[in-house]
């Protein structure tokens, strides 16, 4: 796996995407075809090689269903950093991040211009097919959110917060690529929601977030 050696690659050898480009997004017909302020999207972060490996990592990790109080969701979960408590709204002590992935979050640390300690919080997912993950906001206790995607692609989509009788024109997608990756900051981080479509086929998420900078 080269994700440690590649994380040096200097920022402007990594030719990120220009958000202007719609094509790469697959807008449906009637719906809008910017991306909220604030979100950025790069396909091809990751190498095939590079995403064999980490799916291999994940499948010897301690997955669970996860809950949002009397909720029991499709996707399955792992934290470390925190782990938080839906019941009591509050984020709870969780395990430190694997050196496995250490380098992923160096990496992705170096691609948002900063430094690997502030991504302080990791959640790794997987999505059987079929899996969706509602409409929501991250919780308060994070700011800056990076997520990369490995196997199966999947539909993310964004709407305003607070969403306003929402209607199709209103709705962002984002068709996310395995290997891609995206950061979600500032207008888009706070002034929208988001979701994930159903997936298609057998997905994972790895997301990392720096702590929030406000309450």
């Amino acid at each position: 796996m080269t994700i440690e050696r590649q994380a040096n690659t200097p920022m402007s050898q990594q030719h990120p995407p220009s958000p202007a480009q719609p094509d790469l997004f697959g807008f449906p017909a009637g719906e809008r075809t910017a991306l909220p302020e604030g979100l950025v999207y790069a396909p091809e972060f990751l190498s095939a090689d590079e995403e064999a490996t980490l799916i291999g990592i994940i499948a010897g990790l301690p997955l669970e269903a996860a809950r949002y109080k009397s909720y029991t969701a499709r996707r399955r979960v792992v934290s470390y950093g925190g782990s938080y408590d839906f019941d009591a709204n509050r984020l709870l002590p969780a395990e430190a991040l694997l050196p496995a992935l250490h380098p992923l979050r160096d990496r992705v640390a170096a691609w948002m211009e900063i430094a690997p300690h502030q991504l302080v919080h990791t959640l790794v997912a997987e999505y059987a097919p079929g899996t969706p993950l509602g409409w929501h906001r991250d919780v308060p206790d994070f700011e800056e959110i990076a997520g990369i995607s490995l196997g199966a692609e999947a539909v993310l989509r964004f709407r305003p917060f607070p969403p306003r009788e929402p209607t199709r024109a209103e709705v962002v997608r984002l068709a996310v690529q395995p290997r891609s990756i995206y950061r979600m900051r500032a207008t888009a981080r706070w002034a929208w929601q988001h979701s994930v479509a159903p997936t298609a086929g057998l997905r994972w998420s790895i997301t990392f977030r720096t702590a929030a900078a406000r309450r």
